[in-house]
């Protein structure tokens, strides 16, 4: 059933996949079309089969139907008129179950033999927990004591974001884990490091002879990661409440994204020498200790009442199930620095936060000016050398650089080179969430999380969360579709740097925007 002729047909291991949370939201728009894409393009044989849990009744009849519809709305391929859908349908099979009930994972496991038996699986199996952390620990153990980790073939854990609260919780969580399984066999899902262009940045950074000798504080004046929102808490405002946008994103993406574009080239390509740089870069964090330091270096802010795109928005504390006199944060940015020799006095800003004035993720890497008392630098207001990764929605990168106007004697301009892969014809790239569920049944953990990544990031940001618990009502406020605070621009000012536009937002940079497109 191969559509795309460029698709590597590696096809994963014969496995059952189990879902938890098989009625949730995750499963209908990002899970069963992962499922139907890895299908379609081969890389799901027919030896596999897929069990949906949750405490709600269905009907084995009832759960193909939602997933008929999953995949009708939310995934890139779509059914075919006349295609045997009966034929990958007969695939999936539902079990309702109390996640406490211990004799229910054994009637689990019946239903597991027979389909095992049914489509010649070797007892391989892989448990998705698209449920919330605090009931990691207790599924894990249930489904030891269920006798579900009993089978002939391998078993792994996929667990979804947030891994933990902070540190401690955290640790308990992880001694959950550990105690039903190895470190090799759990999968922490960080979504953003299955997105094409974040896997990309391994390959340009080691691939290419003109970038490595330039990765360094000689050469890179600062790296600037924007990761924006339009969308404001929507329907999540109770759990957004308790979270925030230091945790729902700053631990995970922000961080993830930081040490892939700082770590060291390792020593081989395999997934513990990968993670094992990472480790490195996120344990050199210079760490903001005081609540001066995290003043200095820390923009928090929350969205208030503003307009987009001529709508009018309202403010976070008017968001559904979001408590009036909330102080939770919506948006913050920081200065980071990661001290070692490679980058020792290299800033990295970071900022991520909701209802911006586009959805948009990007790394921005702006190297060193030219010299400005030499030749064209007496001259002319030489722009620096940017290398711009597009990581979501739009997919590319662009590398700026200063070239002679074209019928001027010495006018110079800048422009960019572009790889536009989103612009590509007959490129449909795979769902982050295809790759995962890819890597997982085939047992690479490249991009996934290793606990003492984890517990770095959670070190690192627990001593920011730690000061603003001492301050709580110093929270800075922004518009609704503005780009947030002033003391964001302040924090780059400082160092004589600005926030370079991202997606062609700024006018002062049309020239070189416009030759990007």
């Amino acid at each position: 059933m191969t559509d795309n002729p460029i698709v590597e047909t590696l096809q994963a291991p014969s496995a059952v996949f189990f879902i938890f949370g098989a009625t949730g939201d995750l499963a209908s728009r990002k899970l069963f079309p992962a499922i139907y894409s890895l299908y379609r393009e081969g890389k799901l044989a027919e030896d596999f089969a897929v069990i949906g849990v949750a405490r709600r009744p269905r009907t084995n009849e009832e759960f193909r139907d939602n997933v008929h519809e999953s995949i009708d709305e939310f995934c890139r391929y779509k059914i075919q008129p006349g295609e045997d859908w009966n034929k990958f349908a007969q695939h999936f099979e539902y079990k309702s179950l109390d996640i406490n009930n211990v004799d229910g994972f054994r009637e689990l496991r019946e239903q597991t033999e027979g389909l095992e038996q049914k489509f010649s699986i070797p007892g391989n199996r892989l448990f998705f927990l698209a449920l919330a952390p605090e009931l990691f620990g207790s599924v894990s153990l249930n489904l030891r004591e269920g006798g579900m980790m009993d089978g002939q073939g391998w078993n792994r854990l996929v667990i979804e974001k947030p891994f933990g609260y902070d540190l401690e919780s955290a640790r308990k969580l992880n001694t959950e884990l550990a105690q039903v399984f190895a470190e090799d066999e759990i999968f922490r899902i960080d979504h953003y490091l299955g997105k094409e262009m974040v896997q990309n940045i391994e390959v340009i950074r080691f691939g290419n002879a003109f970038f490595e000798p330039l990765w360094n504080n000689q050469h890179i004046a600062n790296v600037q990661i924007t990761l924006s929102e339009t969308v404001g808490v929507e329907e999540r405002g109770g759990y957004y409440d308790h979270s925030g946008a230091l945790r729902d994103m700053g631990q995970n993406h922000m961080l993830q994204m930081l040490a892939m574009i700082a770590m060291e080239p390792p020593s081989r390509l395999l997934p513990e020498d990968i993670h094992d740089e990472k480790v490195k870069v996120l344990r050199s964090l210079r760490p903001y200790l005081t609540a001066e330091e995290v003043d200095k270096n820390v923009v928090r802010a929350q969205y208030t009442a503003g307009s987009a795109k001529g709508k009018e928005l309202p403010g976070y504390r008017e968001e559904d199930k979001v408590d009036p006199e909330s102080n939770t944060e919506t948006y913050f940015s920081a200065r980071v620095f990661v001290d070692n020799f490679r980058w020792a006095g290299v800033p990295f800003y970071i900022r991520t936060g909701k209802r911006l004035p586009v959805k948009t993720t990007e790394i921005i890497v702006e190297f060193k000016r030219t010299p400005t008392n030499v030749y064209l630098g007496q001259r002319h207001n030489l722009e620096p050398n940017l290398l711009v990764i597009r990581v979501n929605p739009m997919e590319g990168i662009y590398i700026k650089i200063n070239a002679k106007k074209p019928g001027s004697d010495s006018e110079i301009q800048p422009l960019a080179m572009e790889f536009c892969q989103s612009c590509m014809i007959g490129i449909n790239s795979p769902e982050a969430y295809e790759r995962l569920l890819e890597d997982a049944a085939q047992g690479d953990s490249t991009y996934f999380t290793r606990w003492d990544e984890v517990a770095a990031a959670w070190s690192f940001i627990d001593h920011i969360d730690h000061a603003w618990k001492q301050h709580p009502s110093d929270v800075k406020s922004y518009p609704a579709g503005s780009w947030g605070p002033e003391e964001t621009h302040q924090l780059l000012q400082q160092d004589g740097f600005h926030w370079w536009p991202v997606n062609g937002q700024d006018e002062d940079n049309v020239i070189w925007q416009a030759n990007s497109r």
